[in-house]
């Protein structure tokens, strides 16, 4: 089988377009470190904007490192080139057929001038009905933060919401935004959330709401979860106020445990998280259909003033790919590569600037392949 290795620069350029309409098979190392597997899962590959690239660059050593049976199906997928980029329907298609994604951020240029208002990302949601975003906000070994033992698990809907796009300008210097909450969508999320918490045995969800405020379309959004809590006697329920949840997340955050949240409050809490526990690149997230999963970072920002120049760091995105291999039946796999993800970042000797190191992103993806160890059986 041939090699190919990307090159993160080069998917930069236009002929990086060529190159990522076309399967890329991960070849495993002659050495593999776990049994080998000739059951191979097929995953649809976003490598996104921004360092995105990169960071999916390391990715793909890693598991060539680990010998993993990952054969990627990669798309040039995105805002910033649109006439390069793979059209939706062929991503949908792919991510449909293949129940995996792993995908970069992708940016969001202003095109309001143009009276579109649904970004890329939004399109996706919608037509593949990813209604469920989950992020785990997890102090890590070896980040300093100020605060320690935070592990929270924020769940956002994001499929409706202030998110919707239902913007127009009614007269010249007013403009009016859609809010829309529905009761299906609302139960939706409050039963993922609760369903969440008895799979992982977390013992109290918490929702997020504004409906002191906005009392019928958030008081919608906070009686779906109410009435929902009450199918699940054994998981503890409380409500909180989205600016008490905000200054209590920095003040105390490990008092959280699973918070369900309608969209825009979940994006803010998420990056709030982020910040919590080492910023943009360390925390993972995921996105979920009844029928999908697309891994993505939690913290959606691109870091595209560091394109091309090997310091961003690698660790959300790693984290995000060992989760999709325990996602997909591969937990050997994944286990493996979040075992020395941990390694790498507890020793310390090897850390990307933004860590508080001097290390750039090959040589901390080249710390974690050194510390791969294959899991005792």
């Amino acid at each position: 089988m041939l090699l190919i290795r990307l090159n993160p620069l080069r998917i930069l350029n236009k002929a990086s377009a060529t190159i990522l309409t076309r399967n890329i098979h991960i070849t495993p190392a002659v050495a593999t470190l776990t049994p080998r597997q000739t059951n191979r899962v097929k995953c649809t590959l976003i490598p996104g904007d921004g360092v995105g690239p990169e960071l999916v660059y390391s990715v793909q050593e890693v598991f060539k490192a680990a010998g993993v049976p990952v054969d990627f199906e990669p798309y040039f997928f995105s805002e910033v080139n649109p006439t390069l980029s793979a059209p939706i329907d062929q991503v949908t298609s792919s991510i449909t057929k293949n129940k995996v994604c792993l995908k970069g951020i992708l940016a969001t240029p202003d095109y309001s001038h143009t009276g579109e208002l649904q970004t890329l990302n939004m399109k996706l949601r919608n037509e593949l009905d990813l209604y469920a975003n989950v992020v785990h906000v997890k102090s890590l070994p070896g980040v300093r933060s100020r605060h320690t033992g935070v592990d929270c698990v924020v769940i956002r809907e994001q499929t409706e919401g202030e998110y919707s796009a239902l913007e127009h300008e009614s007269v010249k210097g007013v403009v009016e935004c859609l809010k829309i909450i529905t009761a299906a969508k609302s139960d939706r999320i409050a039963k993922f959330a609760f369903d969440y918490a008895t799979k992982n045995k977390r013992k109290k969800v918490t929702v997020v709401h504004k409906a002191n405020i906005m009392k019928l379309a958030d008081g919608l959004f906070l009686k779906s979860c109410e009435e929902t809590s009450k199918l699940y006697p054994k998981i503890e329920f409380e409500k909180v106020i989205v600016d008490n949840c905000t200054m209590q997340m920095v003040y105390k955050p490990q008092q959280f445990d699973v918070m369900v949240t309608p969209n825009l409050y979940g994006n803010i809490i998420d990056n709030l998280g982020a910040g919590l526990v080492g910023g943009a690149g360390v925390v993972a997230g995921a996105s979920y259909s009844a029928d999908c999963v697309v891994f993505e970072p939690g913290a959606r920002h691109t870091f595209a003033e560091a394109v091309g120049k090997n310091v961003a760091n690698p660790t959300a995105m790693i984290l995000c790919s060992a989760n999709l291999l325990i996602h997909a039946n591969l937990a050997s796999y994944g286990e493996m590569i979040k075992n020395s993800v941990s390694k790498v970042l507890l020793d310390g000797k090897v850390r990307t600037k933004d860590l508080g190191g001097q290390s750039n992103t090959q040589e901390f993806t080249y710390a974690i392949i050194h510390n791969l160890k294959p899991l005792s059986i």
